[in-house]
């Protein structure tokens, strides 16, 4: 497996941000952001074939993949639509492409919404949009992120591998997985993994999804038909929501489309991208 590492870093007010960018530089703008529990490993096919027409950036959130992880670390979706709005002003990128993932996806409609980013286009890959969101595992956890930090690591382990894997519906190549995981299994990751879900807050999109109205971009709204973790009648709402949004139902892909249907995905998302020149 071609291996993927993000070369440059960001000091943002959340802490060292790991990103970097493909294709040539000058060419249409797209930045594509990650969500939770991934990072940016989960966009590499996809990048690199959105790459031959377009700059693409990529970037681990803070207390994701390689970024920083620390004790105490505000990795909110608050620190999250802040700290994006920060990355856009250091690449100095003023209405780009916005393609963005579960988590990614309420980070770039705050920073629209409330931080005033600004975009050509936007399409969202099931998103973390509308209440109510979490699964009953996410919701446990985040109440008692304290306990689940003390689990022996061959339990932790155990439980990051199944949760994971269920964000996929035909199931993830094992060398994916491993990689997936990877990032929360030392003692870092592991306090890293709870503190992310203990600070998914539903407020943070309450504060925003009553202005999806206001949206004036072309917006497009994939999701996989199989998605267990959010149904794809959430996409359903979301696309009726926001003002000429379309929603592309991408079929055999579970949550985690961009390993389940990455070639479906990537056809949509050119098209998009293309068409809102």
């Amino acid at each position: 497996m071609s291996e993927w590492q993000l070369t440059e870093t960001f000091r943002s007010t959340s802490g060292d941000v790991r990103w970097d960018s493909l294709g040539q530089p000058g060419q249409d703008p797209v930045v594509l952001l990650h969500g939770t529990p991934f990072s940016s490993y989960v966009w590499r096919a996809v990048a690199r074939s959105l790459a031959r027409r377009h700059q693409v950036f990529v970037w681990d959130m803070p207390g994701y993949g390689t970024s920083e992880k620390s004790a105490g670390q505000d990795v909110s979706l608050v620190a999250q639509g802040r700290v994006f709005t920060e990355l856009l002003s250091h690449w100095d990128l003023e209405e780009p492409l916005v393609v963005a993932h579960d988590f990614g996806g309420a980070v770039s409609l705050r920073a629209h919404l409330l931080h005033g980013a600004r975009y050509r286009a936007l399409a969202l890959v099931d998103p973390v949009a509308l209440a109510p969101w979490g699964s009953p595992f996410f919701r446990l956890v985040g109440e008692h992120s304290e306990v689940f930090e003390q689990l022996p690591p061959a339990l932790h382990h155990a439980l990051v591998r199944e949760y994971v894997s269920s964000a996929s519906s035909p199931g993830l190549h094992p060398a994916v997985l491993d990689r997936l995981v990877q990032p929360w299994l030392d003692d870092l990751g592991q306090a890293a993994f709870y503190r992310q879900i203990a600070q998914a807050d539903q407020l943070y999109t309450d504060e925003v999804q009553d202005r999806y109205g206001e949206i004036d971009i072309p917006t497009l709204v994939c999701w996989g038909q199989d998605d267990t973790w959010i149904p794809i009648a959430k996409g359903r709402e979301l696309a009726a929501r926001i003002p000429g949004a379309r929603l592309e139902p991408i079929a055999g892909a579970g949550h985690l489309v961009q390993e389940d249907a990455p070639a479906e995905l990537t056809a949509a998302l050119i098209a998009f991208l293309q068409h809102s020149r």
